[in-house]
């Protein structure tokens, strides 16, 4: 009965957005909305492996560029709609994310955060030398001029993440409830503890690399249409690593609302400080926002209103 409340909150919550795009509101909202809702899915993705698991993924960019440049190979190809791209896209970086987990997942520590960041590098190397999406040279995409129920692509492009981030917080939520949930916990608690217990270790993580990087990629297949052109800085950007890793540890890791107040939060500052002085304090903010917490805070906000709660009963 819980579980359909809260697939019911989810949907109420698609249609609100939904909503607000027939109203009118101007349409930058939208603009800086969808980049807020695409770091909520992300920084959920990342915590399925990264703060359940205690696995810490540095190649975030890559699995979101896999999205990115699959979705942009099946335009170029078969001019495909964009659900068929992001399921497209979430299988690809599915497929390559059960691939890397079980070449690196027997790593441990910082020997599997630096295998993933090599990935990325990886995958960049090969987009800027494949000259069918652009190579180095980037590639323009033209959204299309007429959608159902929208005067405006941008605002469809809004509701599309919307419902993307009602999934991904089910699909964690689920997670997080249930034995693969238990068993990932185990694994971030100890291990070699629960091996002996009988957790299957492995095939855990490689399930919780899978659908880690299936999200992250759903979440990069939308992008081309969003930005117009693409070029490897840009679906490699930086940022997306930096902060799918920044927004679950200020949120919290151990439950999967902790991403989402993070990304929420901190997502939202990034946008704000991008209109009112410039895109370029983004990773400062991030950097100083990271040290704060981790002093004041170390498990994140949700962790501290819980303290705070439990003070005041």
């Amino acid at each position: 009965m819980k579980n359909l409340r809260f697939i019911a909150g989810l949907i109420i919550l698609v249609l609100i957005g939904f909503i607000a795009t027939q109203l009118p509101v101007n349409e930058y909202y939208f603009f800086a909305g969808y980049v807020v809702l695409q770091f909520v899915v992300l920084a959920t993705a990342w915590n399925i492996l990264g703060g359940y698991a205690g696995y810490v993924n540095f190649g975030s960019a890559g699995f979101f560029a896999i999205g990115v440049y699959s979705s942009i190979a099946l335009l170029k190809l078969f001019n495909f709609p964009l659900p068929i791209l992001i399921v497209s896209g979430a299988i690809f970086a599915g497929l390559v994310g059960l691939a890397t987990g079980y070449l690196t997942l027997r790593l441990r520590g910082v020997y599997f955060a630096i295998a993933t960041l090599a990935l990325a590098i990886v995958l960049e190397t090969l987009v800027s030398n494949w000259s069918f999406v652009g190579g180095a040279a980037g590639t323009f995409v033209m959204r299309p001029k007429d959608t159902l129920f929208f005067d405006s692509y941008v605002k469809f492009l809004f509701v599309v993440m919307l419902a993307m981030v009602a999934a991904a917080i089910l699909i964690a939520r689920t997670i997080e409830r249930s034995s693969l949930g238990r068993g990932l916990r185990a694994i971030r608690d100890e291990e070699l503890a629960a091996e002996c217990m009988g957790v299957p270790t492995l095939r855990l993580k490689l399930i919780a690399t899978t659908i880690s990087g299936a999200l992250m990629g759903a979440a990069g297949a939308p992008f081309s249409y969003y930005v117009t052109y693409v070029d490897p800085p840009s679906a490699f950007n930086l940022s997306f690593a930096v902060n799918a890793v920044a927004m679950p540890l200020i949120g919290g890791t151990a439950t999967w609302i902790g991403p989402v107040v993070g990304a929420l939060l901190l997502a939202t500052i990034q946008q704000i400080a991008t209109v009112t002085i410039s895109s370029e304090l983004n990773l400062l903010i991030v950097g100083i926002m990271l040290i704060v917490f981790v002093v004041l805070a170390p498990d994140g906000l949700v962790g501290l209103a819980r303290r705070v709660f439990r003070r005041g009963r």
